[in-house]
């Protein structure tokens, strides 16, 4: 068995692997005042300690990579392989600060390739990344605001809307205040995506491009999207999956 981490602002997305397959996949809070006996509490019932053979982890927040490091130290006897700069990925950064690239962008980069050689990954999450793939050479990434981001801007910056729950309304033009703001931060979002595939299109000279989406918002998101896009929610796993095994097997 294989545990895929993939660590956001948000949320740690744990996939069980076996035999090259996600079998179950769970989500935790990022919590980054928790110790590391905590995340233990909160992983052991869903992680056999008799089954783990290799924990590999993407995080883009250090302080929660540290202590899942000294977690699987502890209780598995495990090292996991965490993706930093220098960890042979397979793909050609081709950005100004190769280091500066996100754990999470790489892995959806690299989990891009079963869609073909030309690919656009839109990862719904906490900010939304756009990540255009050609030939196994990331080109170019677009980083927005994610829908949670937008709404907590939304509330924390006026002095009478309310927190709500983000779910899709009817109608665009809402009558209240619940569907006032929800159509802002999920249809917004959606014209959003939609905009900027037409612009990506149009700059990389493909209107065929492939695009997939993942992130715990694509379920929410796509549907309203007027673009044709695959969701594909183990993606980014996936893509740490092959990173892992590309470096065990080159250690």
């Amino acid at each position: 068995m294989q545990v895929l981490i993939d660590v956001g602002n948000t949320n740690v997305c744990i996939g069980i692997c076996e035999n090259n397959t996600i079998t179950k996949t769970y989500r935790l809070i990022t919590e980054v005042n928790k110790t590391a006996d905590e995340y233990y509490v909160l992983i052991h019932n869903m992680v056999d300690i008799r089954q783990v053979e290799k924990v590999y982890i993407a995080s883009v927040v250090p302080a929660i990579t540290t202590l899942l490091i000294e977690l699987f130290k502890k209780y598995y006897n495990i090292v996991p392989l965490t993706l930093q700069p220098g960890t042979k990925t397979g793909i050609l950064l081709k950005t100004d600060n190769p280091k500066e690239v996100g754990a999470d962008i790489i892995c959806d980069a690299i989990g891009s390739k079963k869609y073909g050689d030309e690919v656009l990954v839109i990862d719904l999450g906490t900010a939304i990344k756009y990540i255009y793939v050609q030939n196994n050479i990331l080109k170019g990434v677009i980083i927005s605001p994610g829908v949670v981001i937008s709404m907590n801007a939304l509330v924390k910056n006026t002095a009478l809307l309310p927190e709500i729950d983000i779910k899709v309304p009817k109608n665009v033009l809402g009558k209240n205040t619940f569907d006032c703001m929800a159509s802002g931060v999920t249809y917004g979002v959606a014209a959003q995506v939609d905009g900027l595939i037409e612009r990506i299109k149009k700059e990389v000279n493909n209107p065929n491009l492939v695009v997939v989406a993942t992130g715990g918002l694509a379920e929410l998101i796509v549907p309203i999207c007027k673009d044709e896009i695959q969701i594909d929610h183990n993606l980014t796993l996936m893509g740490l999956k092959e990173i892992g095994d590309k470096n065990i097997l080159n250690n």
